[in-house]
């Protein structure tokens, strides 16, 4: 594991147990009630997703329309949030306002994956106004989203790398030539994709050597978790809350 803290954001002791959409495995993903039981559970760090109503509110959501886990439909960048506030995921919970779970959960910090070009601004100038520097990792697949991110916040916000941030990486671990972003303080990765290994030795050794952590998504079964902390990286995110969580407990590495 990389010993270098490059970001506020990262001082924690251990590998880091993310909270998947604060445990999506119990079908209330990204629900206040759901980070709610992760933090109780010990989870300090949540990952979350975020999009942006057509008047600017920013929601913790996945998916762009409401149709898959609410009983609302639309796209969410097409209603305002009076009509999206409504929807109740599972037909039970609410979709929460990211300013609202930052103030619910003080002592949390947040993975956000900004989904769509038009949540970039309201969610740096949330960031801003709230100043909650620290307590923010924003990624997204998108490389020149988070590129953009980075130029208008400059390293008070910590980042991690894109799609094509990770194929750099994974290059540059083969011995290929290819250039990464030094910027970023965390690489967010699947432990393989498409039938090619990602995480792997190579791979950790060469993210570490440029004081890169190595986040991995989204483990849920324990042999898996057990690997994953033998090989050396740096943060787990997983649907399953508590199976991660005995997992490090059982490894005394649950902080």
């Amino acid at each position: 594991m990389t010993s270098r803290i490059r970001h506020p954001y990262l001082d924690h002791p251990g590998p880091i147990p993310f909270a998947h959409r604060g445990g999506a495995a119990d079908g209330l993903e990204n629900t206040a009630l759901q980070f709610r039981r992760a933090v109780e559970a010990g989870y300090r760090y949540l990952e979350t997703d975020v999009h942006a109503t057509v008047d600017g509110r920013l929601v913790a959501f996945h998916d762009a329309t409401l149709d898959r886990i609410t009983d609302g439909a639309g796209r969410i960048a097409d209603l305002p949030w009076k009509d999206v506030r409504h929807a109740r995921v599972a037909g039970k919970e609410p979709v929460p306002l990211f300013e609202e779970l930052l103030e619910t959960f003080p002592e949390a910090r947040w993975n956000v994956d900004v989904k769509a070009e038009p949540a970039l601004l309201p969610f740096l100038e949330l960031v801003e106004r709230t100043d909650s520097w620290d307590r923010i990792c924003l990624g997204s697949f998108e490389e020149a989203r988070v590129v953009r991110a980075q130029r208008l916040a400059g390293p008070r916000l910590a980042t991690s790398y894109g799609t094509r941030g990770v194929l750099g990486l994974r290059l540059r671990s083969w011995g290929l030539p290819a250039r990464v972003r030094r910027s970023a303080v965390a690489a967010q990765v699947p432990e393989a994709h498409s039938g090619v290994q990602v995480v792997d030795h190579r791979f950790l050794r060469t993210a570490h050597a440029l004081g890169l952590q190595v986040h991995v998504w989204t483990v849920n079964d324990p042999e898996r978790m057990h690997r994953l902390l033998d090989l050396g990286v740096d943060g787990i995110m997983t649907d399953h809350i508590d199976t991660l969580r005995k997992v490090m407990e059982d490894r005394g590495v649950w902080a």
